[in-house]
């Protein structure tokens, strides 16, 4: 792999935490990235989910205060998280890496869709936030997060939760705009201790599926490491020139990113399927055929 190459990873690692620092969705810039580099789509996968775990682990210091008051509801979600997650990367290991590598362009464009609907849904919240407050009174004041949930609610979260811990464990991108849609309408209506519960049941879901991945040599180690660097800069650092650069531009950037790979790689698998041998004993295009 040459500098040029090894530059590529490092700046969409440090990207991707600048980007998971403001707004999430970095997995749609590391994933492209190893693609890009010839990385195989399942040790791609593998080596983002790793690569960008320690700058995941150093975003849950600015949610310290929120966590510390959602105990309870960390307790409860905890479990659904690692255990879906751990399912989700026993499925991706059991995938065949053909069959996985034509699902990505559409996990690709299911993640880039979620991660457009990130926006809408944080307005939506916020607007829930000022009502729940009442006219003049900070959200803040009205929240009872814990005391609004009912038994039937949390069952209801706690089930949302295991699914998309499955999908988190077998490709990532997304999940933590599918937490926050499922804390939100079961009741939830702080935003930051709403972000600091998906922080850290994204941070549980991708540890199990880090750790299967790592005992199944699906990781890239080399690069894992060179891209964890790069990414624990962007979490700390990189976050500002996010913000200068201003999130709806980081926003745009992102999903340009999203459908434009999508394209590409079904452009791709398509010229692939036209240029390939016909099966033995198979008709020819062209050739009498009945039946």
């Amino acid at each position: 792999m040459d500098w040029k190459q090894l530059l590529l990873l490092f700046v969409a690692a440090m990207l991707a935490g600048a980007v998971n620092a403001v707004a999430g969705g970095g997995t749609l810039l590391t994933f492209p990235a190893l693609l890009a580099v010839g990385t195989l789509a399942k040790i791609a996968n593998a080596t983002s989910t790793v690569a960008l775990w320690p700058g995941q682990l150093s975003s849950l210091w600015g949610y310290r205060r929120e966590i510390g008051e959602n105990q309870d509801a960390i307790g409860r979600l905890a479990i659904p998280s690692l255990l879906g997650g751990i399912l989700g990367a026993m499925l991706l290991l059991r995938t065949p890496a053909g069959l996985f590598a034509n699902l990505v362009p559409y996990l690709i464009l299911m993640a880039t869709l979620l991660f457009m609907a990130q926006e809408p849904l944080s307005r939506w919240q916020r607007a829930r936030s000022a009502a729940a407050a009442g006219p003049g009174g900070p959200a803040e004041s009205a929240d009872k997060n814990r005391d609004e949930i009912s038994a039937r609610g949390w069952a209801g979260v706690m089930v949302f939760q295991f699914f998309v811990a499955v999908y988190g464990g077998y490709f990532g991108a997304g999940i933590g705009i599918l937490m926050l849609a499922a804390l939100g309408l079961m009741g939830f209506r702080n935003i930051h201790r709403m972000n600091g519960l998906k922080n850290i049941n994204g941070l549980c879901i991708n540890l199990v599926a880090a750790v299967i991945f790592i005992a199944n040599g699906l990781v890239q180690w080399p690069i894992a490491l060179w891209m964890a660097t790069g990414a624990i800069v962007g979490g700390y650092g990189g976050a500002g020139i996010a913000r200068k650069i201003g999130q709806k531009n980081v926003r745009r950037i992102i999903i340009v990113i999203g459908f434009g790979l999508t394209l590409s790689l079904l452009i791709k698998r398509e010229a692939g399927v036209r240029s390939a041998p016909p099966l033995h004993g198979a008709p020819r295009m062209g050739a009498n055929h009945t039946g």
